[in-house]
């Protein structure tokens, strides 16, 4: 009798390091500022006090979000004489977004 030597079909899989990872970057994201942030960054490069009034927040606390944000990657910034400006270097962004408005909508104008 032959043995049963059909191949098993097994899941491609992610390490679970860079789950971890993900996980980690996944919850910085997952706050309504910055969420509003990413999504004017993907469109441009804005400053601490536009991010923050386009989020009814004060300037301290965008720092703070776009700090977190620039830690995990997602950000950089660029200082244009007394002004930094962010913008997105998480090219991935862009993606995790899209799939963020296509389920919960996209149809708010400042």
């Amino acid at each position: 009798m032959a043995a049963n030597t059909k191949a098993i079909n097994r899941p491609r899989l992610t390490s679970l390091e860079a789950l971890v990872q993900a996980a980690e970057c996944l919850k910085t994201l997952a706050h309504p500022h910055r969420l509003r942030m990413v999504q004017m960054l993907l469109q441009g490069r804005y400053t601490v006090g536009e991010l923050a009034e386009a989020c009814g927040i004060p300037s301290h606390m965008a720092s703070e979000h776009l700090r977190l944000m620039q830690r995990c990657g997602f950000l950089a910034s660029e200082k244009d004489g007394r002004k930094a400006y962010y913008q997105i270097v998480e090219t991935h962004l862009a993606s995790i977004m899209a799939c963020i408005e296509a389920r919960f909508g996209a149809s708010e104008t400042l």
